[in-house]
């Protein structure tokens, strides 16, 4: 399975309230629809493309709709937040890994995992990188000590 990671990115919140956060959707799209004035046209556009279950996430993807549900057995409480897609052409998980710095501060990492051809590799292995490093700055400007 293929790995691509964000840079770490310092996140100022303890990693048990994220973790409780992040394994819990629909309070980040609570969060969207009450801030929604907030938040720029790029990111709206964005965000557009993203809806939130109670334990999982959906995409609009060039693909179709790829759904992310959480992971209960790969997660482990408040270190690490796996979410797998259902019915995917190609395995896929999105996870979140957590490090406590100290009371106030967590280190996170955003990943994706994928088990590709290595013919597609190649083509989509900018992209996927992409992904990931967007995904981990996204992390680092949620608000969660506030959700």
């Amino acid at each position: 399975m293929e790995s691509f990671k964000s840079n770490p990115r310092v996140i100022a919140c303890d990693a048990t309230t994220i973790y409780s956060k992040l394994t819990n959707p629909s309070l980040i799209k609570q969060q969207i629809e009450t801030h929604a004035d907030k938040i720029d046209e790029q990111a709206r556009q964005h965000l557009d493309t993203v809806t939130f279950g109670e334990d999982s996430i959906a995409i609009q993807s060039p693909m179709g709709e790829v759904t992310l549900a959480l992971d209960h057995e790969a997660s482990i409480d408040g270190e690490r937040i796996v979410y797998t897609a259902l019915q995917s052409p190609v395995p896929i998980n999105m996870v979140i890994n957590l490090e406590r710095q100290d009371d106030d501060t967590t280190m996170s990492t955003a990943e994706l995992q994928l088990n590709l051809p290595f013919f597609l590799r190649k083509m989509v292995e900018g992209q996927l990188q992409e992904g990931a490093e967007r995904f981990g700055e996204l992390l680092s400007r949620i608000p969660f000590d506030r959700l």
